[in-house]
C-alpha cells in the first residue's frame, strides 16, 4: 500500500462529520483484504473484524472531517456558513472549497472584518453565482463543504488537508496490512462524527464491548516558533503515546504497555500530553463498566487547518507500535 497515493485518496475523499459514506467507502474497499467481516452501523461507524482467539482490542480512528454548512444564500449567490467542528475563522479565509456535488468556491471574509477577531459570522463562500436562484441550483441550505487543498511532501513531511484524521485511518490500514499473527479479537474502527463529540466512538464501543481500546489520532505539536508548551510531543520522535487530554486520563498500564513494547521493538516514540482537544478514547474509556484504554498519535502542526502537516517517519512509527501491540497476546486484564 503506497502511502502517499494512499493518503491523497483518503485526504480527496468527501466525509464531514455525519456524512462521511464516500471515505467510509474508500477505507471499505482498501480494508476489505485484511479483514474477515466489515460491517456499518447506524451512527455511520465503519467497522472492520478481524477474528481472533484472545480478548476484543479495538481501534478508532475517526474518519470524519470538519467542514463549513450552508445557513443562508443570499440575492447575489453568496454563502453564509457555520461551523461543523472546531472550524478558526482567520485561519480558513481564501482557502478553496468544494461541495459533494463538484461545486467548488472560495472562503472569504466580509469586507471591514477584523483579523483577530473574526467569528463564523463574517465569513462567506463564493461559488461565482450571480444571484440567489443561481446559487440554488448549485447548493442547498444544509449542504456542507470541506477543503479543496492538494496532499504534497515537503521533505519528509506530508502537507495536505484533514491530515486530522486520514493520516491515522491511514495508519490502521497499513497496520492490517502489516499483520502475520492475530492472537487478539481485532475491531478496527473508521469513527464517524468525532469532530462534533466523539459520537461515532460512544456507540461504536458500546457494541463492541471491548477488553482493551486505543484511539488513533493527530496531537498537537509542539515545536513551532513560539510554542507555549502547552503539548509534550514533536514531530519526527515517533509515535506519541498518549497520557491525558482533555478527553482522558490513559490507563497507566495501556501507556507502560506501549511505551514497553516500543522499546522491544526498536519502534521511536515518546509520551504525549497535550492541555486541550480530546480523541475517541475519551468515549471509549467510559464504556460500560469501563475500558483499558491508550492511545497511539501523530504530532500534527497546523491542525485543522486547509494545510496540516505531519512526519512521514512519525506515521511510519505509528504503524509500527499498532501492528505490534495488535500481535500481542492480551490477557483479559492488563
Amino acid at each position: 500500500m503506497d502511502m502517499i497515493q494512499t493518503l491523497t485518496t483518503l485526504c480527496t475523499a468527501f466525509g464531514p462529520s455525519g456524512a462521511e459514506g464516500e471515505v467510509a467507502q474508500v477505507i471499505k474497499e482498501l480494508a476489505r483484504p485484511y479483514v474477515d467481516e466489515i460491517t456499518r452501523d447506524t451512527l455511520g461507524n465503519l467497522i472492520c473484524h478481524k477474528k481472533g482467539p484472545g480478548p476484543r482490542l479495538m481501534f478508532s480512528a475517526h474518519m470524519d472531517s470538519i467542514g463549513l454548512v450552508v445557513t443562508h444564500i443570499d440575492e447575489k449567490g453568496f454563502l453564509r456558513v457555520g461551523a461543523v467542528g472546531g472550524v478558526n475563522p482567520d485561519g480558513v479565509v481564501n482557502t478553496p472549497v468544494r461541495f459533494q456535488n463538484g461545486t467548488c468556491g472560495v472562503i472569504a471574509a466580509q469586507v471591514g472584518s477584523t483579523p483577530g477577531k473574526r467569528t463564523m459570522a463574517d465569513l462567506y463562500l463564493d461559488i461565482g453565482a450571480t444571484s440567489q436562484e443561481e446559487a440554488e441550483r448549485m447548493v442547498q441550505i444544509g449542504d456542507v463543504a470541506v477543503y479543496n487543498t492538494p496532499v504534497m511532501c515537503a521533505q519528509n513531511m506530508l502537507v495536505g488537508p484533514y491530515m486530522d484524521n486520514r493520516i491515522s485511518c491511514l495508519v490502521l490500514l497499513k497496520a492490517m496490512e502489516q499483520l502475520k499473527t492475530c492472537p487478539n479479537d481485532l475491531y478496527f474502527v473508521f469513527s464517524s462524527q468525532e469532530e462534533v463529540g466523539l459520537r461515532g466512538a460512544k456507540t461504536a464501543a458500546w457494541s463492541i464491548d471491548p477488553d482493551y481500546g486505543v484511539a488513533v489520532d493527530v496531537t498537537i505539536e509542539d515545536g513551532v516558533p513560539g510554542a507555549k508548551h502547552t503539548a509534550s510531543s514533536l514531530a519526527g520522535k515517533g509515535a506519541a503515546v498518549k497520557v491525558m487530554d482533555r478527553s482522558v486520563i490513559c490507563h497507566p498500564q495501556m501507556v507502560a504497555l506501549l511505551m514497553e513494547l516500543a522499546q522491544k521493538h526498536q519502534i521511536p516514540a515518546q509520551r504525549d500530553i497535550i492541555q486541550a482537544g480530546g480523541t475517541d478514547a475519551g468515549a471509549i474509556h467510559q464504556t460500560r463498566s469501563g475500558v483499558y484504554t491508550g492511545g497511539i498519535s501523530i504530532p500534527c502542526r497546523y491542525t485543522h487547518t486547509p494545510c496540516e502537516l505531519v512526519s512521514a517517519s512519525d506515521v511510519q512509527a505509528c504503524v509500527d507500535l499498532v501492528a505490534a501491540l495488535a500481535q500481542t497476546k492480551l490477557e483479559k486484564e492488563c
